[in-house]
């Protein structure tokens, strides 16, 4: 059997920790709409409709729940190291409610200061009342249920 040189052990060595390094790599995501700053600054309230609109920016990523006088156009960048959840590093949202007539009313546009970040409180959700074990939980009725109470009985189950 061949040995292997110190310079060939410090190659496979440098090998092995770039492959293992690869999986360690930032993720860069975009999710939604690709925005293009001159056509988002063109649109103009008083100015622009509905169809100027369509035009312009094209289909927005959703319509308002309540009214289709709200359109709303949705961008996110995110970054992610290995196998965490990803953290957005920007966010567009651009608000365009129009009048009864079509016309471009307000223009609102807003970034990552909307994000919020929501903490659930661990794992187990506390409640009021007694902590039971799990063996009380299992075995903590056993004698209670259908026994016979110290009143006797009532007047429709006598037992």
């Amino acid at each position: 059997m061949a040995r292997m040189s110190t310079k060939q052990a410090a190659t496979a060595t440098l090998l092995a920790l770039a492959l293992g390094a690869s999986g360690c790599a930032r993720v860069n995501g975009h999710q939604g709409y690709i925005a293009d700053e001159t056509l988002l600054g063109g649109i103009a309230p008083g100015v622009d409709n509905r169809e100027s609109v369509a035009k312009t920016l094209g289909r927005p990523s959703f319509v308002g729940q309540f009214t289709p006088n709200d359109w709303y156009y949705f961008a996110r960048t995110t970054k992610q190291l290995a196998f965490a959840l990803p953290k957005p590093t920007e966010q567009l949202v651009l608000h365009i409610r129009f009048d009864a007539a079509g016309n471009v009313a307000s223009v609102e546009k807003t970034g990552i200061e909307k994000v919020a970040r929501i903490d659930p409180n661990g794992d187990k959700t506390p409640t009021l009342g007694k902590e039971r074990s799990f063996f009380e939980d299992l075995f903590g009725n056993i004698g209670s249920v259908g026994a016979v109470g110290e009143s006797g009985g009532t007047t429709d189950n006598p037992n």
